[in-house]
């Protein structure tokens, strides 16, 4: 793959610039591309990710071959106008990276921002929200309250000038723990107005029956609708703070929430790696896609089951599989016997469907969201995430 220099001054960039990166291990030689060109320059609007696959046949290996050279110390940097060039020497694959006429001075990501932003900066995850102050009230009594106008709000501590997010509860994740069957289930259930969930009749039969362990809550999606500045707190027996919305986004109702306005909550660059632990099959699967569909592509986001407790980090590559199906042996059981009358052990099980791979961009505790990066088939709510390197 290619090699990637620090952005250096003077002569001690220019002694860099020759530096080769030995590609040391036969398993990295072998993630090397037949087809790859034998130099690139990297352009504007370039993505780590699709450099990689210009070079790898598994892109998300890139960091472990630029590292092979130590006196490179961040190995992760590149940047518009720098030469990338790939070689054989004896059979192993040689990397050089030049630096170029660099007209700009942000380095590339590994995506693009423009693909996630709105996520990262309209959608959070939180344990829980009961304690955030809530609109109690909209200016002329209003059902909605758009920017120019006032919200009021209660058990807001703050004073006039402060800046705050108005946040709404949308969606909570949990996860339906038990044993003695295939895996457990992860599922979602909407919110009202109050950031009570709304029973769903099509689960409630399962949660009821089915576990054995109990019910643990993921998180609870927070999905940003506006801000604004309050103007006045609660005062003169006044009860209620007043927020004066000054930001375009959803028009503001009854029961949404304040939370301040964090300038910078999240990462703008992202290096993609493998996972750094094996979890057990089926505990990262998806929970959600995007605008609320249930299937995505390439460039969608996807919401899945697992975070930092069990080790994931902004970066991490999964491959997605759509599970195998448990199917009847119509040739052993009978052409028309009822698939419902067949017990789970006597069916048989087919091998997951590969769909694509998604890399984590935003971690909380219990949850992450990613982007599906690339795929072959739909990526669908309930799939499961496994190694990229998984061979099924």
């Amino acid at each position: 793959m290619a090699g990637i220099l620090k952005r250096l001054s003077g002569g001690l960039r220019t002694a860099c610039a020759v530096s080769l990166l030995t590609v040391a291990t036969f398993a990295a030689a072998q993630g090397v591309r037949g087809d790859h060109p034998d130099t690139y320059v990297v352009v504007r609007g370039d993505t780590l990710w699709d450099i990689a696959g210009r070079f790898l046949e598994r892109p998300w290996l890139w960091p472990e071959i630029w590292q092979a050279n130590p006196q490179i110390q961040n190995p992760h940097l590149i940047y518009p106008g720098d030469v990338i060039s790939l070689a054989y020497l004896d059979r192993v694959a040689e990397a050089r990276v030049q630096p170029g006429p660099r007209q700009e001075a942000a380095p590339i990501n590994a995506i693009a921002l423009s693909d996630i932003e709105a996520f990262l900066k309209d959608l959070r995850v939180v344990d829980g929200f009961e304690h955030l102050p809530h609109v109690v009230g909209l200016e002329d009594d209003r059902m909605r309250g758009a920017e120019g106008q006032v919200a009021y709000v209660r058990h807001l501590q703050a004073e006039p000038g402060d800046r705050f997010s108005v946040v709404r509860p949308t969606v909570r994740y949990h996860h339906l723990m038990r044993s003695g069957m295939c895996c457990d289930l992860f599922s979602t259930d909407d919110l009202d107005f109050r950031g009570r969930r709304i029973l769903d009749s099509r689960q409630f039969w399962t949660n009821v029956v089915t576990p054995d362990k109990g019910t643990e809550v993921l998180g609870y999606e927070l999905m940003r609708v506006g801000a604004g500045t309050v103007t006045r707190g609660e005062v003169g027996g006044i009860q209620a703070s007043t927020l004066l919305l000054d930001d375009e986004g959803y028009e503001v109702r009854v029961g949404d929430r304040l939370i301040p306005v964090d300038a910078q909550p999240y990462d703008l660059q992202f290096f993609p790696h493998p996972p750094a632990q094996q979890f057990d099959y089926g505990r990262a699967k998806v929970l959600a896609v995007a605008d609320m569909l249930t299937s995505g592509g390439p460039r969608d986001v996807i919401a899945i089951s697992v975070g930092a407790r069990e080790g994931v980090d902004n970066g991490t590559v999964f491959s997605v599989w759509r599970e195998g199906t448990n199917t009847v042996d119509r040739v052993e059981k009978g052409e028309y016997r009822d698939p419902d009358t067949v017990f789970f052990e006597n069916k048989v099980r087919l091998p997951d469907e590969f769909a694509g791979h998604a890399m984590v961009f935003r971690t909380y505790d219990k949850v992450a969201y990613a982007l599906v990066m690339d795929s072959i088939k739909p990526t669908r709510v309930g799939y499961h995430l496994k190694h990229p390197d998984a061979p099924y």
